[in-house]
Parts: structure tokens; sequence; C-alpha cells
């Protein structure tokens, strides 16, 4: 028998409405004073067990960060998480990637996006609902600040092409990494509980570091 799901929040809830997210922007939801110095802001779709989100943010408190979910469960068990640590620098959000990317509030805002192992849907008929789509790709360049980063992880093979034609195809964005779509390593980077489990079984690690263009992002 499993155990049972604790809806109980220990400590300040870090959850937030997708439409409040919206409509009150990020210093709506951080509660930060209007003018004051700017703040970094990342956002990770796709959070999963949490592990990366709570590490960036750990490491990072003067940044503000934003996790979308889609599952409920796994941003309740996240808010636990959060509240427990008491990351003042940290807001969650559940619902589809789809929707959350159209719903940052300010356009060019973000220095990073992290987008870690999402759902490869390995069926064939099932590959038109992978996040990594060119609609998807064009919105988040847009949500980025210039010079900020998209950095998408998968190890799934035919995803990885997929990732690499969609992304390269942006014209708001170009490849950190080239002339290499992506590369297998990337020193110092945080490793995700699945990632950690994915590589003792051997599968291939592909890691994409795409820029906006624009005044701040170095030349391609």
């Amino acid at each position: 028998m499993g155990r049972s799901l604790k809806y109980e929040i220990p400590g300040v809830d870090p959850r937030v409405a997708l439409d409040e997210w919206a409509e009150k922007g990020w210093s709506g939801i951080f509660g930060t004073v209007a003018g004051s110095e700017p703040r970094s802001r990342v956002l990770e779709i796709g959070f999963g067990r949490g592990e990366f989100l709570l590490d960036l943010a750990s490491s990072a408190p003067e940044v503000e960060f934003v996790g979308v979910e889609v599952s409920f469960k796994r941003t309740l068990k996240m808010a636990r998480k959060v509240a427990r640590a008491a990351l003042a620098n940290v807001r969650l959000v559940e619902g589809r990637a789809e929707e959350a990317i159209r719903a940052v509030p300010e356009p060019a805002s973000l220095d990073a996006i992290w987008i870690n192992f999402s759902d490869p849907w390995p069926k064939r008929r099932h590959a038109h609902r992978r996040v990594l789509q060119p609609e998807f790709v064009a919105a988040a360049a847009a949500a980025l600040a210039p010079g900020g980063h998209l950095y998408v992880a998968t190890d799934d093979v035919p995803y990885a092409h997929q990732i690499d034609e969609v992304l390269s195809a942006e014209p708001g964005l170009q490849n950190a990494y080239a002339p290499w779509p992506f590369v297998s390593e990337v020193k110092g980077r945080r490793q995700t509980g699945y990632e950690a489990q994915w590589r003792e079984e051997g599968r291939p690690m592909h890691f994409f570091s795409y820029q906006r263009r624009g005044a701040g992002a170095s030349d391609g």
C-alpha cells in the first residue's frame, strides 16, 4: 500500500497559479519593490522531483526562480521541499509547458530557461506532444533577455535529433556549442536524479545550450 499524499505545507506555500503569475508579474509573486535593483530570473520547465531546482536556488539566493510542472502531485511534493528549505527565491507553477512559456509576464526578461529530460514521447504518432516544437522555442526565445540561455538535456537519441533541428532553425537563438550541435558532458553541471540513474544504465547524454541573439550575446 502506497504512502498517503501529504497536503499540508510546512512553511510558506511557494505555489502560484499560472494566471496569477501572468497578471502580477515577477515582482508581484516575489513581493519585490517596484523600481528596486533588477534581479536575475530563471525558469525551469518540468522540474520533476526537484533536485536540480533546489540545488540552483539554494546556491543563488539573489536569483528569482520559477519552476513549472504539469503534475499536481509533483508540484505539491516540491512545494513541501521548498517550504522546508525556506527558499524565499522559488515559486512553483502547475501547468503545461506550452502555456507557461506564453504566460511569462515580461518579454525578454529571463536570464535562463532549463528543460531537463522532458518526455521524449518515443512513439512516432506521439512525437507532436514533445515540448521542443518550433512554436515553443520561438516563445522561449522571446522570453529570454539578450544574451540569456536556453539549456536543454535529453537522453533520447531521436528526440535529440529533433531538438537540434528545431533549435538550429530558430532565428532568435544561436548555438553556444557551435560547431557541435550538442555536447555529451558539461563540466560542473548539476545532475538531476533521473540523469544519475540513466547514466548508470549507459544512456547517451545530449546537452544543448542556445543563446538569445542581441545586445550582450556573444558572436556566433
